[in-house]
Parts: structure tokens; C-alpha cells; sequence
């Protein structure tokens, strides 16, 4: 699959040119801290308007609050991270009124035990899904619910083997991985191949999981987080690719712009086309802005 390649030809070449510069700039660990807890709380707010403007424009008003945290535990052989990510957004037009630009849940847990140096045998357990109803527009018209909170839900947790250089760089391979499809609404359920007489479609493969944050520049951070997953009891071959890019870049102590991508294909997921039709189809997100972030 193109999308595929492209993004682990992507990732690696990230991995490959800034590892050794990664490295370089990691502190020293506090061995008398079993936990390490850091997070962010970012308010983002966008805004266009034009008055008598020649070239044309429509008025839009975005606000976006994001809250991510890690959690880590370091003691002996034994360690244990753990992200938290929560996000929420509206988008305001004239023609379009409120919609949603950004709707996240995601709890991400890796537990490790060191078999060699930056090796560890894992166990991981990842789980999102959403806070809102999402839906399918004609203009301003809702046309059909296609999203609702645990409608989906992904659950996926396995066995596996990791190399970690630092808390900024990690990669977990799993062989023997499960994942639940979990659709709490019955008239969804078709929409994620799910059985309409089943809460869920349950899954054994092989899963990825990918984490690598770097700092390209003073004050200015990229966050990537890839996930792979290749079902073995239905199309091996179809792999399905959840990729996220983060880009911080801090103006002040308060003051920094957020821009974030996110491309995910799953070809058991039907999503609405511009031909009206529902198939399997890439799904994009995007998000620009300029707010506070606290971090702590």
C-alpha cells in the first residue's frame, strides 16, 4: 500500500538523520525519581475576517483545548510509560455555523522490562476514542451521524518487544496482538464492519507502535506517533496506518503555535466521499493555531 511505504519510508528517514542528535540532548536521569510526570495544556484559537476585501474570504472563528500528559516509571529493570492525550475543537463559519475540527481520547501504556541495554520485553495496552457525535453535512444540513462516543472505540493490548533510547524515542513490536473494535450504537455499526448483533469485531495480528520526539531548532518541537496494525484472520496484507505529526513552537513561557496532521486508512472503515457514496478512504486531520500552552 503507497500510504503505507510512504509514511514508514518517512518515519524511519526522521529516526535515521536526528537519532544521534536525539540522543545527544537527553538529560541525565534523577535515579532517585521512580516517576516522572510532564504535561501540557494548550489553548489554541484561530480567527479570519474580511471586510470589502477584493479577493474574497469567509469569516471563521476556531477554538481548539488540548491536554497531554506522560506519566513514566523508571525503577530497576522495570519501566512503565504512560501518555494521556485529551482534545476538543469548534469551528465557527457564517455559511456552515459550529463544527467540530478536533474530537480525541487516548490513553497510550507501555510496560517494559529491560532484557538488554535499550531493550525490553513489553507489554501494551492503547485505547481512544471520542467525546462528541460526529456527523455527515450537506452545506448546513446534518445529512447522518457517522461517529459518537465509543462508536468507534479502539482497544489493542499484546505482548511484544521494544527499543527504548530515551522517553523521546521508543519502538514496540508486538506478534500477538489483540484489538476490539467496540461500537456502542447498533445503527453505526455497519459504518466499522461491525455485526449489528455484536458490541464489537475482534481482531489478532501483528501491531507497530512508533514514538519519536525531537527538537529541530531552539523552542521549536515535532512529536510523531505512528501505529501499524495487520490483522490476521481477514486481507494480512491490508495494513492499517494511524499516523499523527505534532509541531510545537513556543514563543514565550505561555505563548506558542500548535499545528498538527494526522492520516488514517483502515479499509474496514467506511467514511463519507465527495460522489456521496460511503467507502473505505484516507482520513486527514488537520489543525493551525496560535494560543497558551502551560506546561508543566
Amino acid at each position: 500500500m503507497n500510504l503505507l511505504k510512504l509514511v514508514t519510508l518517512s518515519f524511519a528517514t526522521v529516526f535515521t538523520l536526528n537519532a544521534s542528535a536525539q540522543e545527544a540532548t537527553v538529560p541525565a536521569a534523577d535515579t532517585t525519581k521512580s516517576w516522572t510526570i510532564k504535561g501540557e495544556n494548550t489553548f489554541l484559537i484561530n480567527q479570519s475576517s474580511f471586510s470589502n476585501w477584493a479577493a474574497g474570504g469567509i469569516n471563521s472563528l476556531a477554538g481548539n483545548l488540548i491536554f497531554n500528559y506522560d506519566f513514566n516509571y523508571k525503577k530497576d529493570k522495570w519501566s512503565w510509560d504512560n501518555k494521556v492525550l485529551a482534545a476538543y475543537g469548534q469551528t465557527f463559519q457564517k455559511e456552515t455555523d459550529w463544527r467540530k475540527n478536533d474530537d480525541r481520547f487516548a490513553i497510550n501504556s507501555l510496560l517494559g522490562y529491560q532484557a538488554a541495554e535499550k531493550w525490553l520485553y513489553t507489554f501494551f495496552l492503547n485505547f481512544n476514542t471520542q467525546f462528541a457525535n460526529g456527523y455527515e453535512y450537506d452545506g448546513k444540513n446534518i445529512v447522518d451521524t457517522i461517529s459518537k462516543s465509543f462508536a468507534p472505540a479502539y482497544l489493542s493490548f499484546g505482548p511484544g518487544i521494544a527499543y527504548k533510547a530515551s522517553d523521546n524515542f521508543r519502538i514496540n513490536l508486538s506478534p500477538a496482538a489483540a484489538r476490539f473494535i467496540i461500537v456502542g450504537d447498533k445503527s453505526l455499526r455497519p459504518l466499522y464492519s461491525v455485526d449489528v448483533d455484536k458490541w464489537s469485531r475482534n481482531e489478532f495480528g501483528a501491531s507497530l507502535d512508533a514514538y519519536y520526539k525531537v527538537k529541530l531548532m531552539e523552542n521549536i518541537a515535532l512529536e510523531n506517533i505512528l501505529k501499524l496494525y495487520s490483522n490476521y484472520l481477514q486481507d494480512p496484507q491490508n495494513v492499517d496506518v494511524d499516523y499523527t505529526a505534532n509541531l510545537s513552537m513556543q514563543v514565550n513561557k505561555l505563548i506558542s503555535v500548535n499545528a498538527a496532521a494526522q492520516l488514517i486508512y483502515d479499509d474496514n472503515i467506511d467514511v463519507p466521499k465527495s460522489d456521496g457514496t460511503k467507502g473505505p478512504g484516507l482520513q486527514v486531520r488537520q489543525v493551525l493555531g496560535a494560543g497558551v500552552t502551560y506546561k508543566f
